[in-house]
């Protein structure tokens, strides 16, 4: 009989305090969630509110889970976390380890901060990266009512438009951030019919703008339907109707893992890395070039075709040289009988 529910939690929870192991039929069903796992299956998203949330802040996280669903799970209550400080991260480190989630979003509103939305994840049950996000203007699902919608579970395209996503460390750091939130279940292909919908965000910086204000950030959501191409041709044309939500945001406060932490987190088992081939690679347009490796030949002993000319010309070569071989020895032996005579005034016999 298998475990319940609450079973499940509590066994998982007195494991990972340190406490004495759960019983045999409960760990095999706590293995396949506790241990590391070679291809790890979609990242579940933590949804809660902070030490105060507006209406408005409460809809982003609903609009959150509506676009990470099945994925996401919304706390209704709100949480006296503070994200930045040491208690407030530890219990946020639990609150994702008890809710089996790695990523985690909350939204709070305060004077100082309004509309506030801190975004990260876990690595290792730590917090691993925290970026807070300062939202400015926020179109939600209920303002696109009518409009089409992406399908329950199907993976988004992202565009990032900008140069400051691959020049500047804070926000190359935070798509990596943003792709890891929205990517979904990790697959090795995809049909065309599941492309159903496509993010986009772009970094308005104004030419000669002061370096010290921080640019804005515009994310658009697009559901995109697949059509024909009318001039022919198998790659159908994308068309594109906004659906919502739409927000723009600026990045207030980062805490991002230091280098050693993330070298940790990105590194990769060796199982799951592709052995080099040897004496293969690959040129600039796509080709695959391959070298071979063969022991020295001797063309001179190399039998091949010849043809009836060449058999007499080998022939007749063979015979010039044995007549030339013969000629040579008999010079020598006139010379060597000569010197014998000379020698002991008679000729050998």
């Amino acid at each position: 009989m298998a475990p319940t529910e609450q079973q499940r939690k509590q066994a998982k929870l007195k494991q990972l305090s340190g406490g004495k192991a759960p019983k045999a039929r409960v760990a095999r069903y706590l293995k396949k969630h506790v241990e590391a796992q070679l291809v790890e299956g979609a990242k579940s998203a933590l949804l809660l509110k902070g030490i105060r949330c507006s209406d408005s802040m409460s809809t982003v996280l609903k609009d959150l889970r509506a676009i990470k669903a099945p994925y996401a799970k919304l706390l209704s209550k709100n949480n006296v976390i503070v994200p930045f400080e040491d208690e407030g991260q530890q219990s946020l480190e639990f609150l994702s380890t008890k809710n089996d989630c790695s990523l985690f979003a909350l939204a709070s509103h305060n004077k100082k901060r309004p509309n506030n939305l801190c975004i990260g994840r876990t690595f290792d049950r730590k917090i691993l990266d925290i970026a807070e996000l300062g939202i400015m203007r926020y179109k939600s699902l209920a303002d696109y009512a009518g409009n089409p919608k992406k399908r329950l579970g199907s993976k988004p395209m992202m565009l990032f438009v900008g140069d400051k996503w691959h020049l500047d460390a804070d926000y190359k750091r935070l798509q990596n951030l943003l792709i890891d939130f929205h990517r979904g279940d990790p697959v090795e292909k995809i049909v065309l019919s599941g492309l159903d919908h496509v993010i986009v965000f772009t970094i308005a910086s104004e030419p000669g703008a002061d370096e010290s204000v921080k640019p804005l950030i515009h994310q658009r959501t697009y559901y995109c339907k697949l059509k024909k191409n009318p001039n022919g041709g198998k790659a159908p044309l994308p068309h594109l109707t906004p659906s919502g939500p739409d927000m723009d945001f600026v990045l207030r406060r980062t805490e991002f893992a230091t280098p050693d932490v993330w070298k940790l987190a990105t590194k990769q088992p060796s199982v799951n890395k592709a052995k080099k081939k040897k004496n293969q690679s690959t040129n600039i347009f796509g080709e695959t070039i391959g070298r071979l490796h063969l022991e020295k030949q001797d063309i001179e002993k190399m039998g091949g075709r010849k043809s009836k000319a060449l058999r007499k010309a080998e022939a007749i070569e063979r015979e010039e040289e044995k007549v030339a071989i013969d000629d040579e020895l008999g010079r020598e032996k006139e010379e060597m009988a000569a010197e014998f005579q000379q020698t002991y005034g008679f000729r050998e016999e």
